[in-house]
Protein backbone atom coordinates (compact mmCIF):
# COMPACT_ATOMS: atom_id res chain seq x y z
CA UNK A 1 0.00 0.00 0.00
CA UNK A 2 0.97 3.66 -0.59
CA UNK A 3 0.53 6.48 2.00
CA UNK A 4 -2.56 7.93 -0.42
CA UNK A 5 -3.95 4.42 -0.16
CA UNK A 6 -3.99 4.48 3.15
CA UNK A 7 -5.84 7.29 3.84
CA UNK A 8 -8.22 6.78 0.79
CA UNK A 9 -9.03 3.27 2.43
CA UNK A 10 -9.54 5.11 5.89
CA UNK A 11 -11.91 7.99 4.53
CA UNK A 12 -14.06 6.27 2.27
CA UNK A 13 -14.26 3.51 4.96
CA UNK A 14 -15.18 5.60 8.29
CA UNK A 15 -17.78 7.92 8.62
CA UNK A 16 -17.23 11.83 9.30
CA UNK A 17 -13.13 11.22 8.13
CA UNK A 18 -11.08 14.59 7.38
CA UNK A 19 -7.88 14.49 6.17
CA UNK A 20 -5.66 17.23 7.16
CA UNK A 21 -1.90 17.63 5.87
CA UNK A 22 0.75 19.50 7.62
CA UNK A 23 4.55 19.63 9.17
CA UNK A 24 4.52 16.67 6.16
CA UNK A 25 2.37 14.46 7.34
CA UNK A 26 -1.30 13.36 6.92
CA UNK A 27 -3.94 13.76 10.14
CA UNK A 28 -7.09 12.15 9.88
CA UNK A 29 -9.64 13.48 12.42
CA UNK A 30 -13.23 12.73 12.84
CA UNK A 31 -15.23 16.35 12.35
CA UNK A 32 -18.44 15.81 10.50
CA UNK A 33 -19.33 19.12 9.29
CA UNK A 34 -16.77 20.52 10.34
CA UNK A 35 -18.05 21.33 13.52
CA UNK A 36 -15.02 21.92 15.24
CA UNK A 37 -11.80 23.85 14.42
CA UNK A 38 -9.87 20.57 14.01
CA UNK A 39 -11.85 17.91 14.68
CA UNK A 40 -10.92 14.83 16.97
CA UNK A 41 -7.29 13.49 15.78
CA UNK A 42 -7.37 9.66 15.74
CA UNK A 43 -4.85 8.29 13.10
CA UNK A 44 -1.72 9.65 11.18
CA UNK A 45 0.32 8.71 8.09
CA UNK A 46 3.85 10.01 7.99
CA UNK A 47 6.44 9.05 5.42
CA UNK A 48 9.76 11.12 7.19
CA UNK A 49 11.67 11.51 10.08
CA UNK A 50 10.98 14.33 12.09
CA UNK A 51 13.58 16.35 14.35
CA UNK A 52 12.19 14.44 17.69
CA UNK A 53 11.27 11.09 15.70
CA UNK A 54 13.87 9.18 14.37
CA UNK A 55 13.41 6.02 15.75
CA UNK A 56 11.36 4.45 12.95
CA UNK A 57 13.70 5.54 10.33
CA UNK A 58 11.11 6.68 7.55
CA UNK A 59 13.66 8.17 5.45
CA UNK A 60 14.39 5.18 4.18
CA UNK A 61 12.63 4.69 0.45
CA UNK A 62 8.87 3.67 0.50
CA UNK A 63 8.72 3.47 3.97
CA UNK A 64 5.58 5.06 5.83
CA UNK A 65 4.20 4.77 9.07
CA UNK A 66 0.53 4.42 9.84
CA UNK A 67 0.32 5.51 13.38
CA UNK A 68 -3.13 4.40 15.84
CA UNK A 69 -4.46 6.10 18.68
CA UNK A 70 -5.50 2.77 20.76
CA UNK A 71 -7.58 2.59 23.75
CA UNK A 72 -6.34 2.15 26.97
CA UNK A 73 -7.60 -1.48 27.13
CA UNK A 74 -6.86 -2.22 23.76
CA UNK A 75 -3.22 -1.24 24.10
CA UNK A 76 -2.79 -3.31 27.34
CA UNK A 77 -4.00 -6.54 25.71
CA UNK A 78 -2.09 -6.07 22.87
CA UNK A 79 1.28 -4.71 24.15
CA UNK A 80 1.12 -5.08 27.97
CA UNK A 81 1.17 -1.79 30.12
CA UNK A 82 2.23 1.62 28.75
CA UNK A 83 5.54 3.10 29.03
CA UNK A 84 6.74 6.23 30.50
CA UNK A 85 6.74 9.23 28.60
CA UNK A 86 10.46 9.49 27.25
CA UNK A 87 12.74 12.64 27.46
CA UNK A 88 12.75 15.13 24.21
CA UNK A 89 14.14 12.98 21.55
CA UNK A 90 14.14 10.12 22.78
CA UNK A 91 12.24 6.67 22.51
CA UNK A 92 10.14 4.67 24.75
CA UNK A 93 11.65 2.42 26.55
CA UNK A 94 10.14 -0.82 25.14
CA UNK A 95 12.20 -3.71 23.96
CA UNK A 96 10.76 -3.12 19.63
CA UNK A 97 12.56 -2.85 16.64
CA UNK A 98 10.76 0.44 15.66
CA UNK A 99 12.24 -0.21 12.06
CA UNK A 100 10.36 -3.78 11.33
CA UNK A 101 7.98 -3.18 8.43
CA UNK A 102 4.45 -4.48 8.11
CA UNK A 103 4.14 -5.11 12.28
CA UNK A 104 1.51 -3.42 14.62
CA UNK A 105 4.00 -2.65 17.68
CA UNK A 106 3.85 0.39 19.97
CA UNK A 107 4.89 3.92 18.99
CA UNK A 108 8.61 5.16 19.70
CA UNK A 109 7.36 8.36 21.06
CA UNK A 110 3.67 8.10 21.65
CA UNK A 111 3.36 4.56 23.62
CA UNK A 112 3.25 6.28 26.40
CA UNK A 113 -0.32 8.30 25.32
CA UNK A 114 -1.24 4.34 23.93
CA UNK A 115 -0.41 5.40 20.63
CA UNK A 116 0.75 2.51 18.43
CA UNK A 117 2.40 2.15 14.77
CA UNK A 118 2.90 -0.21 11.76
CA UNK A 119 5.43 1.07 9.26
CA UNK A 120 4.52 0.26 5.57
CA UNK A 121 1.48 -2.36 5.64
CA UNK A 122 0.75 -4.52 3.33
CA UNK A 123 -3.07 -4.88 2.07
CA UNK A 124 -3.47 -8.01 4.09
CA UNK A 125 -2.06 -6.90 7.16
CA UNK A 126 -3.70 -3.39 6.67
CA UNK A 127 -6.95 -5.09 6.64
CA UNK A 128 -5.93 -6.92 9.45
CA UNK A 129 -5.44 -4.09 12.15
CA UNK A 130 -8.51 -2.13 10.38
CA UNK A 131 -10.20 -3.00 13.84
CA UNK A 132 -7.68 -1.59 15.19
CA UNK A 133 -8.39 1.85 13.49
CA UNK A 134 -11.58 1.55 13.66
CA UNK A 135 -11.69 1.46 17.62
CA UNK A 136 -9.66 4.24 17.21
CA UNK A 137 -12.09 6.09 14.81
CA UNK A 138 -15.55 5.30 17.63
CA UNK A 139 -13.31 7.00 20.26
CA UNK A 140 -13.05 10.19 18.24
CA UNK A 141 -17.02 9.60 18.08
CA UNK A 142 -17.44 9.84 21.46
CA UNK A 143 -14.95 12.57 21.90
CA UNK A 144 -16.40 14.74 19.41
CA UNK A 145 -20.31 14.27 20.60
CA UNK A 146 -18.86 14.94 24.20
CA UNK A 147 -17.35 18.28 23.35
CA UNK A 148 -20.06 19.26 20.56
CA UNK A 149 -23.44 18.01 22.35
CA UNK A 150 -22.35 18.60 25.82
CA UNK A 151 -23.81 21.31 27.79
Amino acid sequence: MTPSQVVLHIVTQLDGVVPKTSWGETSLFYNPGLRLPHGVYFCTIKDHDGANDRASQLDRPGVFRVAIGLSGPTYLQLFGPKPKRPEKGGVVNLRHDFTALNQLMPHPVYAWMGWAQILSPTREVFAEIFPCIEEAHWSAVRKFNQKVYAG
